[in-house]
Formats: structure tokens, sequence, C-alpha cells
């Protein structure tokens, strides 16, 4: 993995939001640029591009954005909702490969697959091999998965996504206490985290962020590379608390 545009955290910790929207009080933290991606990546150093989930962007459009920002910036991208939420994971390989064929355009800038199912999606032993091969016939990107049925939370699921090299992401608020921790492929970690009290809403103080900040560095410690995201955009909350995490991962990689 390339070093990360935040100095003095470990190469193998990357922080960054859902979404490149710069809140209007966080502004003043970001440096100049041409966009706001542009901004936004002077102090994180990846983003998770979740409009892809709602609808699909041109090839060309990934290659702009890859274009755009530095070279050790990277983009975590979500999968269509079409594959996971409509399809439900069946006869989902014309969809991947649409996907796929835009995606892939970020080239070396490409970091992790989101694969995010629906809370009502029990986990099916078939199913879920299936979709698992077909993918990873068609690419070995790295996979995070974030599945929200309790039904995916067990020593069997974990085992199928390590046979395929697929983390399954630790959320917050989970919904299984299981959800709160990374499993599935355990030689790297993917870290989702929506908001508490109020999904989406909500910031994350003080305390959580050290706690979370020493769970990190334990990755890292382990050598085991580590993406954290925060989706708590709706009050845009999103980026002080990556900023904030940010500075406690300096503080303690130093302490």
């Amino acid at each position: 993995m390339m070093s990360s545009a935040a100095p003095g955290v470990p190469e193998l910790l990357r922080v960054g939001c859902a979404g490149w929207s710069l809140s209007r009080s966080d502004r003043g933290a970001f440096g100049a640029g041409d966009s706001v991606l542009q901004r936004y990546a002077t102090r994180l150093p990846m983003v998770e591009i979740n409009s892809s989930f709602y609808r699909p962007h041109q090839a060309k459009t990934y290659a702009r954005w890859a274009a755009s920002v530095p070279e050790g910036f990277r983009f975590a991208v979500k999968l269509p909702r079409e594959i996971s939420h409509e399809r439900r994971l069946r006869d989902a390989m014309q969809p991947l490969e649409r996907f796929l064929e835009g995606a892939l355009e970020l080239g070396g800038k490409l970091g992790p697959l989101l694969l995010q199912l629906p809370p009502s999606l029990v986990y099916d032993t078939v199913t879920a091999g299936a979709f698992l091969r077909g993918l990873r016939a068609r690419t070995q990107a790295d996979v995070a998965c974030e599945p929200r049925h309790p039904s995916w939370f067990t020593a069997d699921v974990d085992a199928l996504l390590s046979a395929h090299g697929i983390a399954r992401v630790a959320a917050d608020p989970a919904r299984v206490p299981a959800a709160a921790i990374p499993g599935g492929d355990r030689t790297w970690s993917y870290w989702r985290w929506h908001g508490q009290p109020q999904i989406y809403r909500s910031a994350y103080d003080e305390p959580t962020l050290a706690h979370l900040a020493r769970q990190l560095l334990a990755e890292a410690d382990a050598q085991r590379p580590a993406w954290f995201v925060l989706d708590n955009t709706a009050l845009g909350h999103a980026t002080g608390n990556a900023l904030h995490l940010q500075a406690l991962l300096q503080e303690n990689e130093h302490a």
C-alpha cells in the first residue's frame, strides 16, 4: 500500500468519508483545489464513492476523478443496489460487469469495492457462493461485504468470505454484536461507522474516537491494512470526525 496522505499516521491505515462533500465548519481545514474532491484529497487519503450504489457513472467520470487526486489517494466504490438489493445477488453478473467496466477506470487509485447487503437478505450458501465465485472470476480487487441480516454472522459465513479474500465490514451501529468487529478475510479490514445514537446524523465524541484509534493502531501493529469510513454525513459530521480521528492516530502513534 502506498503512503497515507496524513503525515504521522501508519501507512497501513486510511481514514475517509462516504462522499467528499465538505461541511461548512470544516472547509477551512482543507487545502486549495479546483474541485471539492481535490480539496478533500489535501487532507484525507481515501473516499468511499456511494453514488455508484444509486446510479451508474461513465468510465470517463471515474478516470477524471482518478486524474484529479494525488498519487497516493484511493477510492473505495460501492456496488450498485441493482446487484445487492434488487437482484439480491442472483443473476447479477451482467450488472456487475457494467459496474466494473467503469470502476476499473480508477486504475491504480482503486481501493476496495464495497458490497452492502439489505437487512432483509438472509444468508443462503448456494446464492452467496455462486455470486462470490462469479465476482472473483471478474476481478481480484479487494472487496468488503457489509451484511446486515443476523444469519450472516457465523463461522461458516466468515470461512466462505475468507476463502474468497473478502473482508466483512466492522459496522457501527452494529445490528448484532459480531457486526462491530471485522470478519471474513482478516488479513485486512474495512470499517464503516454510520453515527450514533442517530444513524447518519450523530457525531462521535472524543472517548469513542480515542478508543477507535487504539483499535486501528492495533490493526496496523499486526500488519493488517485497515480502511475506516465515516458515513455520518447527513449533518456534516463526517469530515470533522475524520480529521479528529487522524489527529488521534498521529498522537497515539508517537506516544
